[in-house]
């Protein structure tokens, strides 16, 4: 359960609003810690320090609280599973860790870099529909059912796509893709992250389904 908040009048309805909404989501995370983690202690105390990260981030500037909050977990729960004594428990996907570390909404916005490299190398290895399943399944644990209907397909498939984006994350395929192309996704991804805002990440991902650049369809 979330600590005792500071005992400030002026702050009581701000911290009451916040522990509603986390205590609706708290269901969803500790089930998204659990999956990660594989273990319901380490699940809840990854749980527990997100409701701290939340009770210090700027909850005025979150379009999408249950977004953020899955967010946070899921990067939380990763970097515990990098640490060396669950490493061999529930290894995971070194890239994603890596840009769901960058995207934290608590580090300065220089650290982006991360962001921007790891992606790069997503759009290399990575098809339009299996970099959109692998982003927001992996990312931001929508779930397959949400996915299958952004992506116009059904939840199987959208299960087959995570997959073989994590086969493929693995192998020599070089895609091509224009900068433009590389520059909106990490500004996208970034919103999706900070702001629980997927509106321009959805729409981009849609958009690179249906009209894809002649470029990102090469195959090197």
């Amino acid at each position: 359960m979330p600590a005792d908040p500071p005992d400030t009048p002026t702050a009581d309805a701000d911290i009451e609003v916040a522990i509603e909404v986390f205590l609706a989501e708290r269901s969803r995370l500790i089930r998204i810690a659990r999956r990660i983690l594989r273990n319901p202690e380490s699940a809840e105390d990854v749980v527990q320090e997100t409701w701290l990260r939340w009770q210090r981030t700027d909850r005025n500037a979150v379009r999408n609280p249950a977004a953020f909050l899955a967010t946070t977990t899921t990067r939380l729960a990763l970097n515990v599973v990098q640490s060396a004594p669950c490493r061999r428990e529930a290894p995971t996907d070194p890239a994603l860790v890596t840009v769901m570390d960058a995207a934290d909404p608590t580090r300065p916005a220089e650290q982006t870099t991360a962001v921007e490299e790891t992606l790069y190398l997503l759009m290399r290895r990575l098809r339009p529909a299996e970099l959109a399943a692998y982003l927001l399944r992996k990312g931001f644990d929508r779930p397959y059912g949400d996915i299958a209907v952004l992506l116009h397909t059904n939840a199987v498939n959208a299960r087959q796509l995570v997959r073989r984006a994590q086969e493929h994350l693995g192998g020599d395929r070089v895609r091509e893709f224009s900068p433009d192309a590389h520059r909106d996704l990490v500004v996208a991804f970034l919103a999706a992250a900070r702001e629980g805002d997927f509106t321009d990440l959805d729409q981009l991902l849609l958009g690179a389904l249906r009209h894809p650049r002649p470029a990102e369809l090469r195959v090197a």
